[in-house]
């Protein structure tokens, strides 16, 4: 059946099944065998009628039917009520109304028809607890699979919501691997190009020079660029975008400073790590030390600049970036904070601590504790 189909019977179903059964048990309204037929059959047309009604009012109907068994002696509506009851009720209700219609069958058993009083007490035992085995189950059938069915909007609900947070989570690690990535070497290109805007173009080797560093900062950045752009469209990529590359390490830093250096910058980098540190706590220090140096030649106007990475095993491993008071003024290029933003979640993903702010002589310090195995 397709799904429409489905749809049409889920929507008339109960009602096909309410007039079946009111069709079934109509020829039983007319077989009153009480003293005034007419009556007999009047009531029986009642109680079929209100079958109808057994799925909003099962309890009335049940009593209607009853009440309608015991004048016609024909208990077939009682008994499909009985069952209605079952479906809906499985409690003390339901068996309030089994002991009842069992009272019921017992008497039209033996007072009706000449039968000991133990046989039709057994026969309406046996009445009854069909109709109520029946339409219990029927109703447990029906109870299991709505949960069933609840269960399974829960599960595609939940569903969209994990993939909903994993296509954020993705755009949030675009963002912050393509900042890592670019905005330093950016950083770079601005500051040799502010110093080229400052000496001017009296010395023609100085222009050359810069203007090659400035082409290679260029060309390297986009290499980057495509590189986590390529492996970004390759796969998935793990929580904190450890298998994107570039993969830089503690041993690049040093690459780090030289260029920074090479950018006029006075900066000094200080380095005490007694042991090997896991490659995503490398990294990360790494990632802490490029944010530094970004925000140095952004906004520090080439401010002396202090490097520094200490630590081992029972202390951890603390990375600080400080600079004093810029002597000049700031690059040109905007900042919009979410380089610090990402080097916290980092940081906080392998269980460390960051901490950013000016410095008392006027000047800024990013620093980060970082523990000595990874979590």
């Amino acid at each position: 059946m397709t799904a429409s189909g489905t749809a049409w019977w889920t929507r008339i179903g109960p009602r096909v099944r309410d007039a079946a059964f009111l069709l079934a048990a109509l020829p039983f309204a007319f077989a009153s065998s009480g003293r005034l037929p007419m009556i007999g059959v009047a009531v029986g047309l009642v109680a079929v009628g209100s079958l109808w009604w057994r799925r909003h009012y099962p309890l009335a109907v049940l009593a209607v039917c009853t009440v309608a068994a015991i004048v016609t002696d024909i208990p077939v509506a009682m008994a499909i009520a009985l069952f209605t009851v079952a479906v809906r009720r499985r409690d003390l209700v339901l068996a309030g109304a089994t002991a009842t219609t069992t009272a019921a069958f017992a008497f039209l058993n033996t007072a009706r028809v000449d039968n000991p009083f133990a046989v039709g007490l057994a026969i309406a035992v046996l009445e009854a607890g069909f109709c109520v085995a029946t339409g219990a189950y029927i109703g447990a059938r029906q109870d299991l699979v709505a949960s069933l069915q609840e269960r399974a909007r829960r599960a595609e609900a939940e569903r969209e919501l994990r993939s909903e947070q994993a296509r954020l989570g993705e755009r949030a690690r675009i963002a912050r691997e393509m900042h890592d990535v670019v905005a330093h070497k950016v950083s770079l290109i601005a500051l040799h190009a502010g110093a080229l805007e400052v000496g001017g173009t009296d010395d023609p080797e100085r222009v050359r020079a810069s203007a090659a560093v400035i082409t290679a900062t260029a060309r390297q950045a986009l290499d980057d660029l495509r590189e986590v752009l390529g492996v970004l469209r390759s796969g998935p990529t793990t929580a904190d975008g450890s298998d994107l590359a570039p993969q830089p390490g503690t041993d690049d830093i040093a690459r780090l400073v030289a260029a920074s250096r090479e950018a006029g910058i006075d900066i000094r980098l200080d380095v005490d790590v007694d042991g090997t540190l896991p490659d995503i706590v490398s990294r990360t220090a790494y990632r802490v030390v490029q944010e530094g140096l970004t925000n140095v030649h952004k906004h520090g106007g080439g401010a002396a600049t202090v490097v520094t990475l200490s630590g081992d095993a029972a202390r951890g491993l603390a990375v600080s970036v400080a600079n004093r008071r810029p002597a000049g003024a700031a690059s040109r290029l905007p900042g919009s904070g979410s380089g610090l933003v990402g080097i916290a979640e980092r940081v906080a993903l392998i269980g460390g601590t960051v901490e950013a702010g000016p410095t008392e002589d006027g000047g800024w310090r990013l620093a980060a504790w970082l523990p000595f195995t990874s979590p």
